[in-house]
């Protein structure tokens, strides 16, 4: 049997055909597409281009516990500024002008130095130093971080000795290589740098100094996002990775920014964004798991304490940090005993750990910093309850406020905090426990420190 063909009726039909094939097919493309980045930076789309443009848990909260500064000292408040400055009175090298970021143990991190330079300005603002001390101890500090070797010859190293200012490792051996540089910790010690410049500009020049040796261009590898030297901890290698996971990135970027580089993808609080619920709060989380990334994506007090304390926070990070403030209220409420969770030294190996509200899809759990579990010190937090209680004026701030009640030494600083499992005291005593109470109290005076609204 022969078929014949009218062409002219079969071309018709075939571009009858055609065009809804190819708008189908560029719906079925498009779509992926969208699904594509939606997947990279899911937050940049939909409901979370304005993430809290539906709900604010603040505006919804009939009486949001924001605690008003700008208010005198109490004897009580003194005598806990004494305490914290005690540790850094036993812990300067007046050979470097540096203190140590672990009682007695000769080394620091940018991060710990930044902790250090934010409680040496505090104490002065206190009356608990005079111009004398302030000046002195500013001036070889500053000079001694314009002189430190750095990695590569392009970036502050990770860690040094506050005795001789050589790069070390964690384990304070001596490197002449180094491991690395931290974005993070570069990103907190601008921060404390703009302070400096911005109430004491006579030590405007020393810090300029210190910044011009710095290449930062290595840490925003041109996207203006932050990078650090990473260790995979699986295949011990050493690698320059994306640093910074939600709250943390965008704290850090603020110092960056302040100081002209920009960090601005990195400040994005919408990038990666995805929400938890938690006790019934809807809590910002990190879509970069560790299986695509290097990082865990901790989220936790410290960043938001820390955003809160010296910058003031934004309505972004301010949103944030109350609904993690909140989630711990309730925690509290479920297991019996007060919850400040944070990062933090601890008195016995594994040395630090990460007390994380939400890390990788698990809930109220303590990682060492390799990613090996750490349930048994789970602890309360000096540094975190401290700082809540500062920023917050509500009936689970007077809870954190007794809790912190004999977590100190008069003649050695304030410790890090109480484990949960037996109640005993973490005695590991820091440059950042006793930094940040130091810090809170002149917030507590003049409000946000980079601001100094007094």
């Amino acid at each position: 049997m022969k078929i014949i063909i009218n062409t002219d009726k079969f071309v018709k039909a075939l571009k009858y055909l055609i065009k809804p094939l190819v708008m189908l097919v560029a719906i079925y493309g498009g779509a992926n597409a969208v699904l594509f980045i939606e997947k990279a930076r899911p937050s940049d789309f939909g409901f979370y281009k304005d993430i809290f443009s539906k709900e604010l848990v603040i505006k919804a909260s009939k009486n949001y516990p924001l605690r008003k500064y700008g208010n005198p000292l109490t004897k009580k408040d003194l005598e806990y500024a004494k305490i914290a400055w005690t540790y850094f009175k036993n812990n300067y090298q007046e050979s470097t002008g540096l203190f140590n970021s672990v009682d007695k143990y000769s080394a620091t991190t940018l991060w710990d130095a930044s902790s250090s330079l934010h409680a040496l300005m505090s104490a002065y603002e206190i009356g608990l130093i005079d111009k004398k001390e302030f000046d002195n101890k500013m001036t070889k500090g500053l000079i001694s971080l314009s002189k430190i070797k750095l990695y590569k010859n392009k970036l502050p190293n990770k860690v040094y000795s506050t005795y001789t200012l050589d790069m070390i490792d964690y384990a304070n051996h001596i490197t002449l290589d180094g491991i690395g540089w931290s974005a993070m910790d570069i990103g907190r010690i601008f921060g404390a740098f703009e302070r400096v410049r911005k109430f004491h500009p006579e030590f405007t020049l020393h810090v300029n100094n210190i910044i011009k040796r710095w290449d930062i261009s290595e840490v925003l590898r041109k996207d203006a996002t932050l990078h650090g030297i990473g260790f995979n901890f699986k295949d011990k290698e050493v690698r320059i990775v994306q640093e910074g996971k939600l709250g943390y990135e965008e704290y850090a970027a603020k110092g960056y920014l302040i100081n002209g580089f920009d960090a601005s993808e990195s400040h994005k609080y919408t990038d990666f964004l995805k929400f938890n619920e938690i006790y019934g709060v809807q809590i910002g989380t990190d879509t970069r798991e560790v299986k695509q990334h290097l990082a865990y994506n901790y989220i936790l007090s410290e960043p938001y304490i820390l955003d809160g304390i010296e910058y003031g926070w934004d309505i972004n990070s301010k949103e944030l940090a109350y609904r993690v403030y909140k989630v711990q209220k309730k925690h509290a409420a479920k297991i019996g005993i007060p919850v400040a969770a944070s990062e933090d030294h601890i008195d016995k190996t594994p040395y630090f750990v990460y007390n994380a509200i939400y890390t990788n899809g698990d809930t109220w759990v303590c990682l060492a910093e390799n990613g090996d579990d750490a349930s048994n010190f789970k602890s309360f937090s000096t540094k975190a309850a401290f700082a809540w209680a500062t920023l917050y004026d509500d009936e689970y701030s007077k809870v954190l406020l007794k809790n912190i009640e004999g977590l100190y030494d008069i003649k050695k600083g304030w410790f890090a905090g109480r484990y949960d499992k037996d109640g005993k005291v973490n005695q590991a005593l820091t440059a950042n426990t006793n930094g940040i109470i130091l810090e809170c109290l002149s917030y507590k005076m003049n409000g946000p420190l980079l601001k100094n609204l007094k």
